[in-house]
Formats: structure tokens, sequence, C-alpha cells
């Protein structure tokens, strides 16, 4: 019962931050003291001096006096910065420490979280379904790549049909080209009628003689 009372009546210790800022305060409070000083001990030696110019001996002796008063001050003053300092130091190094411990900290609660949310099971299973839809993909681009038609079922017999009024249509396309411009050529006289037109034969004479009539 009394332990838990004291607990709760006990002050949480200050935050570094904080405290400091309170020993920058100090530190810079202890700096204007020592400034005062050192301009108060230089008054008293220039006054030292007018005293000793004026042979007024002990008024330079009590000048001397205050000044050693205000060096021991100085010197003290001097003390309490180290200390000061010295306790900056030991502050900011556990400061530094603390902010590493709690990164640490919440780096392994984040590890152990993921940790919890992650399972093999899961794992196998989601990995599973990866290789699933990879394999699909595959045939999807397989059956892409496939070319138009490859795998039509087309009449042979119709193809070579076609193939020859193709070539039919080329030959006649041919024969009916006026012929080049060449050396004339006697004909059979056998093949001339007496009215000046040539006797065909067959188609092929026909359009022969016909081409000759033309050029002529």
């Amino acid at each position: 019962m009394l332990k838990r009372i004291f607990h709760s009546k006990a002050k949480k210790p200050p935050s570094a931050l904080p405290t400091l800022e309170k020993l920058n305060e100090t530190l810079e409070m202890l700096e204007k003291k020592e400034h005062v000083l050192q301009k108060k001990i230089s008054i008293e030696i220039q006054k030292a001096k007018d005293y000793t110019k004026s042979k007024n001996k002990r008024a330079a002796i009590q000048c001397l006096k205050r000044k050693k008063l205000y060096e021991s001050q100085v010197e003290q003053l001097g003390n309490f910065q180290l200390r000061v300092h010295d306790q900056m130091i030991l502050l900011e190094g556990a400061k530094a420490t603390t902010e590493t411990v709690d990164a640490l900290r919440t780096g392994a609660s984040a590890m152990k979280s993921i940790q919890i949310s992650l399972n093999v099971d899961d794992i196998d299973k989601t990995m599973d379904e990866v290789n699933e839809h990879r394999e699909n993909m595959k045939q999807i681009q397989e059956a892409l790549a496939t070319p138009v038609g490859a795998a039509a079922d087309f009449d042979e017999d119709e193809l070579e049909a076609e193939l020859e009024e193709l070539e039919e249509a080329e030959l006649e396309e041919q024969l009916l080209q006026p012929p080049e411009r060449g050396p004339e050529t006697s004909l059979p006289s056998t093949n001339v009628p007496t009215t000046g037109k040539l006797q065909p034969t067959s188609d092929v004479d026909e359009l022969v003689a016909l081409q000759a009539e033309m050029a002529i």
C-alpha cells in the first residue's frame, strides 16, 4: 500500500530537451556574470594605477584586494561553467542513447507485427495464385501470337482452280499487249488472202494476225 502511494506521488523524470534548455540558460547567466566581473577587475586595476601615481599606497592596495576577490569569483564561475558543460554533454549522450533505443524498440515492434500478419500457408497460397496467373498469361500470349488463319482448313482443289484462272488471265493479258516495234518481217504468201487480211488457222494465229494488222 505504501509502495503504491509513493509510486503515485513520485514525479516523472524530466525529459532531456527541457533540461538541456535550462542548462543553456544557466550557462549564459554564468558567462554574463563572468563578463561583469572581468570589467570590475579592469576598473580596480586602473584605479590602483591612478592611486599609485598620486602616492596613495593604501587606496591602491584596497583596489588590488578587491581585484583578488573578483578574480576568485571569476575562477568559481569558471568551475560552475565546467560543471554545466559536463552535465550538458552527459544529457546529450543520454538523449541520443534514449532516441536510439526508442527507434530500435519501434523497429522491433513493427517487425513483430509484420511477422504476426504473415502466415506460411497464406504465402504458399499466394505463390500458387501468382504461378497460376503467370501460366494463364503465358497461354493468352501464345494464343495472340498465333498467325491469323494458320489453323483454318482450306479446300486444296478450290485453290488449284483459282490458281489456273490467274495463270490464264495473265497469259491473255500478255497476248493482248501490242508487239514491240522492230524490223518488218514478211509473212508467207500462202497465209495472205487477196483481200489483204491474214487468214487465221487457229486462235493464236488469229491473234497474231490481228496484232500484225494493227501494227500496219
